[in-house]
């Protein structure tokens, strides 16, 4: 069951936006802020050890939503920071580029956030968010071994979501 539109996990994910290996790091958070998953590619400089760097990652998820959601010109009612939203719903992010990276971000409905780091030339990756949302929800949500809240631990995952990051960045 594909969450975001259509009925399955589509055959053919959506089309690469650059090429070559530019997919530096992927972060999943639960809705408290738990990283579920961390995965490295192509990270030259390591300098936080991986609790500070998950940390970090999440404030700054944080505070982009509370500062998008207090900026909308278009809403008078500036809602509950922290609370999920449904994709398209009020103000909110997608990505932002620097001079060395682009972070790509995207939050469900439950509150799961996916993370995605690339090189700053790859383009708009909503649509590879969405398809790596649908391979946790097959693989990792509907896994009966699977405990909600703890650490991701599964090989065809793992497997699956290295070979599609690899293939789209």
């Amino acid at each position: 069951m594909q969450f975001f539109g259509g009925s399955e996990i589509s055959p053919s994910p959506p089309v690469p936006t650059a090429s070559g290996n530019n997919a530096h790091m992927i972060y999943v958070f639960n809705r408290n802020g738990v990283c579920l998953l961390y995965r490295e590619w192509n990270r030259p400089l390591h300098t936080l050890n991986a609790q500070q760097d998950h940390k970090l990652m999440f404030g700054l998820l944080f505070s982009l939503k509370s500062l998008t959601a207090k900026m909308d010109p278009t809403n008078l009612d500036k809602g509950n920071l922290g609370v999920p939203q449904l994709p398209g719903q009020g103000c909110s992010f997608h990505s932002f580029r620097t001079n060395t990276y682009k972070l790509s971000f995207m939050e469900t409905p439950s509150g799961i956030k996916i993370i995605l780091v690339t090189h700053p030339r790859t383009g708009d990756l909503r649509d590879s968010l969405k398809y790596i949302y649908n391979l946790y929800v097959e693989y990792v949500a509907k896994n009966p071994l699977y405990t909600p809240g703890t650490p991701i631990r599964c090989d065809l995952f793992d497997t699956t979501l290295d070979q599609y990051v690899r293939s789209i960045a």
